[in-house]
């Protein structure tokens, strides 16, 4: 029985999302809601100026929706299902002001970085609020052991970084037709077997409902993308998957579960840091997709490959966490 209900949320969310992208992606590009391409960026990029992006409302559209109905119908709205939806509109608004002001009012870096710190911040602490208020408990729980260390305040930054990190770890991910709809459902679709496996139906259910709404928006976006889900889709997806970890205290498996995140996210340090203190550039370009793009990759390549990394990720942190 739970396992169809996981399967009818992912079924429901994928088919509004889809029934939602041919109404969507026109009134974008009607209103001239066009991606604009860094003239740094790989130059096989400039033909993809112009394609509608802040695609990523019908992800949480999707997502918002079916979770609604699903866990009307067979559970009773949870506060675990309250935050979740609370993260992911919030980071969601958040990433549609930037898009907003990138492509309306044309500033190519749309909010300063100081100003999506701050509010990545606000967010973060409303959830941890929330946390506390549910009587949740600052353990920190170590993977393949029954250890959990109870970090006290500690929690705060830990859920702060987490937060701020994810959103950042996965908006650097989303650079290729595909690349983040195809690893964040990868991801989402490991929590959800992991939620259930816990018995925490309705996370199971937020994140069944994630992956049907990433894959119907991978409809639209693999490569020749017809749409882009812009900061407004990878902040959220973001911020969702952290709280995912958080409330499934999961908190050290999302570095697994996350890993193509996570090494996006160093390469980008890495290069930062090379080119600083050596005037080096240790790869052709950061995040490290494009790399292997000016390494002669298609891009389809590329993504199918991250695919696969993001894959392999899922299984070993499903077996450490159910069989180890």
């Amino acid at each position: 029985m739970l396992e169809r209900v996981l399967f009818f949320t992912l079924l429901a969310s994928f088919l509004v999302a889809v029934l939602l992208s041919p109404i969507l992606i026109p009134f974008l590009r009607r209103l001239k809601f066009g991606q604009s391409i860094r003239e740094e960026g790989p130059k096989s990029h400039q033909k993809k100026s112009g394609t509608p992006t802040m695609g990523g409302v019908m992800i949480i559209i999707s997502i918002i929706i079916t979770t609604l109905i699903m866990s009307n119908k067979f559970l009773s709205f949870s506060t675990e299902l309250l935050l979740l939806l609370i993260v992911t509109f919030g980071y969601g608004l958040l990433g549609f002001l930037d898009d907003f002001i990138k492509v309306v009012m044309k500033r190519n870096l749309g909010l300063t970085s100081k100003q999506k710190l701050i509010g990545q911040l606000i967010i973060a602490l409303i959830f941890y609020y929330g946390l506390i208020q549910a009587g949740y408990s600052t353990d920190l729980t170590i993977p393949t052991t029954n250890l959990s260390i109870d970090i006290g305040w500690f929690y705060l930054p830990l859920v702060i970084i987490m937060l701020v990190g994810a959103s950042n770890a996965v908006n650097l991910t989303d650079g290729l037709d595909g690349l983040l709809a195809g690893t964040g459902a990868i991801a989402f679709g490991a929590f959800a077997v992991l939620a259930w496996n816990a018995s925490m139906i309705d996370v199971a259910i937020f994140c069944a409902a994630v992956v049907g709404a990433v894959l119907g928006f991978l409809v639209f976006n693999a490569h020749p993308a017809k749409v882009f889900m812009g900061d407004t889709g990878s902040l959220a997806l973001g911020g969702a998957i952290a709280a995912v970890a958080i409330l499934t205290k999961m908190e050290i498996l999302l570095i697994i579960i996350g890993g193509v995140f996570v090494i996006e996210t160093l390469s980008v340090i890495i290069q930062v840091i090379s080119f600083k203190t050596r005037g080096k550039r240790v790869f052709k370009m950061s995040p490290l997709h494009h790399h292997y793009e000016l390494s002669g990759w298609s891009e389809w390549r590329v993504v199918v490959t991250f695919w696969l990394i993001g894959m392999l990720f899922a299984i070993i942190a499903i077996y450490l966490e159910v069989w180890m």
